[in-house]
């Protein structure tokens, strides 16, 4: 049995970050965790049209997963497809957004979210209303930077800091949540730059990927 993390963008050097993000957490799972490339994905996912499309050859590439998964990770902040999937499979399925908000939420009253582009924004708006907790989100703020752009790491970096302070300083947030899985290198920097609690969403769902398998094992 294994837990399937899906990246359903075509950046294998986004795939390799979230294997990376989710090491030490693989190591302490009661089963295996694999990261998954969606090949057919486009290198970013950023417009509406981006998380639509890439929803049915998610389902194919889980589909001929589900017979050995535990669980499926669904590692882009916009959770394409997550109904969709939990509807086709029969174990847990977890998106990184919808996780990190959750986590979020237990570190701090308010939290603020730091986006790759401001039309990212609006997904995230309907997202959060739809969760109901919109109440608790301190701000969303862009740094206008492509999932490709994110490979940068000096320029990154400058941006998640100016950005992040911003979050915390103007907007009160007291937790910080990385929008975007091409971010998972800087979780750990930023969180000690700006002394402020950083949820790395990757990191986040596949936590509770672990925690509903032994919570099924305990069951």
């Amino acid at each position: 049995m294994t837990i399937h993390i899906i990246n359903p963008n075509s950046l294998v050097h986004v795939t390799e970050g979230i294997a990376r993000a989710v090491a030490q957490i693989a190591a302490a799972s009661p089963v295996p965790i694999q990261c998954h490339t969606l090949t057919d994905g486009p290198p970013g996912i950023e417009t509406q049209a981006h998380v639509d499309g890439v929803v049915g050859p998610m389902l194919t590439l889980a589909k001929g997963l589900n017979r050995d998964a535990s669980a499926f990770v669904v590692a882009c902040f916009s959770d394409p497809g997550l109904a969709a999937l939990r509807e086709q499979s029969r174990v847990p399925v977890l998106g990184i957004a919808e996780s990190a908000v959750l986590t979020a939420m237990t570190m701090g009253q308010r939290f603020g979210i730091i986006s790759i582009l401001s039309k990212s924004i609006p997904r995230h708006m309907r997202y959060i209303g739809a969760m109901g907790v919109m109440d608790r989100l301190a701000g969303d703020l862009p740094l206008e930077l492509g999932v490709q752009e994110l490979a940068d790491e000096t320029r990154t970096f400058a941006r998640l800091l100016e950005v992040g302070a911003s979050l915390r300083d103007a907007y009160g947030a007291e937790v910080l949540i990385l929008g975007c899985a091409g971010m998972t290198a800087f979780r750990a920097r930023l969180e000690a730059e700006l002394k402020v609690k950083v949820v790395e969403p990757c990191q986040a769902a596949t936590a509770m990927a672990v925690g509903r398998v032994a919570l099924a094992r305990a069951r």
